[in-house]
């Protein structure tokens, strides 16, 4: 069987360095394109190499070039904007999981699946994906309570990210509000506020350390509160989700695709 050919679009970040890492280590995966911005300093450097992994004969360019069967960006949302355009127009099928788009620039990289298949989330993270579904059933069954519930999402991230809250915690928010129907997300709380209405819901982000990625969702009531929790230890568990959805959209028919997709979910 040959392997899946790929190219890692942000090759030279933190995330792009252990998924062609992690790529270079599985048999059925094969990096041939690693790509950074025309102004890297990494441009020329072995891909490999900048992942720790030792030379793996695949230099950084600012181009697509040669055969490719699927392309996964993780870069920063105006890279994302143009590699999909890329993608559409050489067909190649796309995995993005760049966060902190704009709704604009979300609009310009989806629209991509018109032409080719493009795998979209907010998170790689498989534990994260069937948390979503289990906060979604959560928040069916408690929608109705007499007492109504009260719903925060809390989000921790390391110091480095830019954008807050994470892409995941508004996702989270989305799934809870088309079950319970929130219409107001409120981020962050201070002054006098005054008594919390059961029409919002809050969300909290902290960036501390090299925290890789936490979200609890609040279910509040009254007498009892439910909490559901996901933990990312390592940057490597959105590498695994990410690769998993380059081996899933590789032949499949233009269109838009998520990690319940990928996972069957």
């Amino acid at each position: 069987m040959s392997r899946i050919r790929l190219a890692i679009h942000g090759a030279a970040g933190r995330m792009g360095q252990r998924l062609v890492a992690l790529a270079h280590q599985s048999p059925d995966l094969a990096v041939v394109a690693a790509l950074e911005h025309p102004g890297s300093k990494f441009l020329g450097r072995d891909a490999g190499e900048l992942a720790g992994v030792g030379p793996i004969g695949v230099l950084v360019t600012s181009e697509l070039g040669g055969n490719v069967d699927a392309v996964i960006d993780f870069s920063i949302p105006e890279a994302a904007v143009k590699i999909a355009a890329v993608c559409a127009d050489r067909r190649i099928p796309l995995v993005v999981a760049t966060t902190g788009l704009t709704a604009a620039q979300k609009q310009e990289v989806l629209s991509a699946a018109q032409a080719t298949a493009v795998v979209q989330s907010p998170s790689m993270s498989m534990a994260v994906n069937l948390t979503m579904k289990l906060v979604r059933e959560a928040a069916r069954v408690l929608r109705n309570l007499p007492t109504g519930c009260d719903v925060e999402i809390i989000e921790r991230h390391h110091r480095f990210k830019e954008d807050a809250p994470s892409g995941t915690a508004l996702k989270f928010g989305e799934i809870v509000a088309e079950e319970m129907g929130q219409s107001e997300h409120v981020h962050g709380r201070s002054g006098r506020p005054g008594h919390r209405p059961h029409h919002e819901i809050g969300y909290h982000a902290l960036r501390v350390g090299d925290n890789v990625g936490e979200h609890t969702i609040v279910f509040g009531m009254l007498g009892e509160t439910i909490d559901v929790t996901v933990k990312g230890h390592t940057r490597d568990s959105y590498a695994y989700g990410a690769l998993a959805a380059a081996r899933f959209v590789v032949g499949k028919p233009a269109g838009l695709y998520t990690m319940n997709d990928v996972l069957g979910l």
